[in-house]
């Protein structure tokens, strides 16, 4: 995985988790990647994967079942969804607006360029 060096790294495996999750990758229940595992998949130390395990832990998102591993929380779809959206508008979408703003670009410009992207033109 290639890291943005302007996040925290523990916050970007915790972005791969919950895309994971909202992706239904991982459902409740699963038994995720031990620290370990995750570890050497993501190419980075043990203690980055245990901060990222205890922000979602933290979050409801994940839950440790001691001495056997962690997994996904029973309603961990919903919490991801909401952690993610707020993240969404209180990071993203204000850089977004102004960048609409500098390239003029409206939002009926931006539906078309959605549904381009997304396959849903009309």
């Amino acid at each position: 995985m290639e890291y943005n060096e302007n996040r925290a790294i523990y916050l970007q495996i915790a972005d791969v988790i919950c895309e994971n999750i909202l992706r239904e990758k991982w459902k409740a229940g699963e038994r995720i990647p031990s620290i370990r595992e995750m570890a050497v998949s993501m190419e980075v130390n043990p203690n980055t994967v245990l901060r990222t395990y205890n922000y979602l832990q933290n979050r409801g998102i994940i839950y440790n079942r001691r001495g056997i591993g962690y997994y996904i929380g029973a309603d961990a779809r919903d919490k991801t969804l909401r952690l993610k959206r707020d993240e969404f508008i209180r990071d993203e979408l204000p850089r977004l607006f102004r960048m609409m703003e500098l390239l003029d670009i409206d939002f009926n410009e931006l539906e078309r360029l959605y549904n381009e992207h997304s396959g849903r033109s009309h």
